[in-house]
């Protein structure tokens, strides 16, 4: 019988790593046999390294913010970077040590947490508590499900997504159940309830951003129906979150020269996630787009916030919100924002679109230069918002599924890559922008391939 190793080769729910915080209440020794208490559940939601630390760099390796001399490429230690930074057809993933390992890691803790919670009573003195970790078990799963799909299949189609290949659902945490493909709109079904399940239950403020909150569901949600291109829900989602976190950084409040000038945990951070800066993406090697780097105008304090100069010319990424060298991948007010204005300008509201990007805009230009922009209409509004989500969110593990939906929804964008005098090609809407499968993961669950 084939099995959930597929997935999760190595049982780990954290029993034998405390994972404590300084930023949290002691936690209890969770070295458990069998998690079945409150507190266990709450422990393994506190096992940082597993639900917040993980968070994939394979779609912004495979997305055009940045690139790579022949020397740097030459250099990576593996095929496997080297593939997915060319969009090879296979062998993009080392096995059992991967994205798809390291995403699906988290859903099986929540299906156990939710699986233990059935077992316990719920009483008046326990229901908050109760509440707060059933919560942050479905946002952790929707959010997983959500990060998988956004790599490992295709961008959805409205029309076709019942056709579409989907991810595996998992929903226990039984090992021996197969692994199967669901489609697509079951996808987006599934991560759709758990996070408006984690919505329903989970408080407005979070003791830390390490744990879910209210405000980082409905942003989720936001980001969700983006990537479906529902515009409406997307909008009111993104208003909701706002409603309830909307604190923007001034980044003349930064220190421009500081080799990381945005902290971690700053006031943007609704929900705290980190990504291992992958090799290709290492301040070493990868080199801002120069295009990218040139649209910020001189007064933008982002072009000092965000970059450093490299070597040759070049600039190279500092401004990651993990206020080091490692990449955040988790949620900010200033995302919310433009996904707000994005919804605005496609609804036909320029002016409350442009409303919005200006109030972000003014929290990152030099104090006193900034004039607010103003759009014709909400095409010249749409356009503008796009051109500044990809200026302010780059570096986040955003951009390869707006790539996805942009080209979707008719941009075109077409990405080269040049290494060694070979030039790579990915065109707009071809299968490579869905990821393959790890071959590991084929072999033991004989599950289908995305085609490429």
């Amino acid at each position: 019988m084939k099995k959930y190793i597929s997935i999760l080769t190595i049982i780990y729910l954290g029993f034998a790593t405390p994972g404590c915080k300084k930023y949290l209440d002691e936690k209890p020794d969770v070295k458990l046999a069998v998690p079945s208490t409150l507190a266990d559940f709450q422990a393994l939601l506190d096992n940082y390294p597993v639900i917040n630390n993980a968070d994939p760099g394979s779609g912004e390796i495979s997305a055009d913010n940045y690139y790579l001399f022949d020397a740097d490429y030459q250099a990576l230690s593996t095929d496997y970077f080297r593939n997915m930074y060319t969009w090879q057809k296979s062998n993009l993933f080392m096995p059992q040590s991967n994205d798809w390992y390291y995403s699906y890691r988290p859903v099986f803790t929540a299906n156990t947490i939710l699986e233990g919670l059935s077992k316990i009573a719920q009483t008046g003195n326990n229901q908050n508590d109760y509440n707060n970790v059933k919560g942050e078990a479905f946002f952790v799963r929707g959010k997983a499900f959500l990060q998988v799909a956004s790599l490992w299949t295709s961008a959805y189609d409205p029309n076709a997504a019942s056709g579409q290949l989907g991810i595996p659902i998992r929903l226990n945490s039984d090992f021996n159940q197969q692994s199967v493909r669901s489609n697509l709109q079951e996808t987006y079904n599934q991560v759709i309830s758990d996070l408006r399940s984690a919505a329903a239950l989970l408080p407005v403020t979070p003791l830390h951003v390490m744990r879910s909150s209210k405000p980082a569901a409905f942003a989720l949600l936001a980001r969700t129906y983006l990537y479906m291109q529902q515009y409406e829900k997307a909008g009111l989602y993104a208003d909701s979150c706002l409603q309830l976190a909307h604190t923007l950084l001034d980044f003349n409040t930064l220190n421009a020269g500081a080799n990381y000038p945005v902290a971690q945990f700053n006031a943007e951070v609704i929900h705290e996630n980190k990504i291992p800066v992958p090799a290709p993406l290492s301040n070493t090697r990868a080199r801002i787009d120069t295009m990218l780097y040139n649209s910020y105008a001189t007064n933008d304090l982002r072009k000092t916030i965000f970059f450093k100069a490299g070597t040759n010319g070049t600039h190279v990424f500092k401004g990651s919100y993990e206020g080091g060298g490692n990449l955040f991948g988790g949620i900010a007010t200033d995302d919310v924002y433009l996904m707000r204005a994005e919804c605005f300008a496609r609804a036909g509201k320029t002016n409350e679109a442009m409303s919005d990007l200006n109030v972000l805009l003014i929290k990152r230009f030099k104090s006193g230069t900034f004039i607010p922009l103003i759009a014709a209409n909400s095409n010249d509004a749409l356009l503008l918002i796009l051109t500044e989500r990809r200026k302010e969110l780059l570096m986040r593990g955003l951009r390869w599924m707006d790539l996805k939906r942009l080209n979707k929804a008719g941009q075109n964008i077409t990405l080269t890559r040049n290494i060694n005098g070979q030039t790579y090609i990915l065109q707009p809407n071809g299968p490579r922008y869905a990821l393959p499968i790890p071959d590991d993961i084929i072999q033991l669950t004989g599950m289908e391939q995305n085609p490429r």
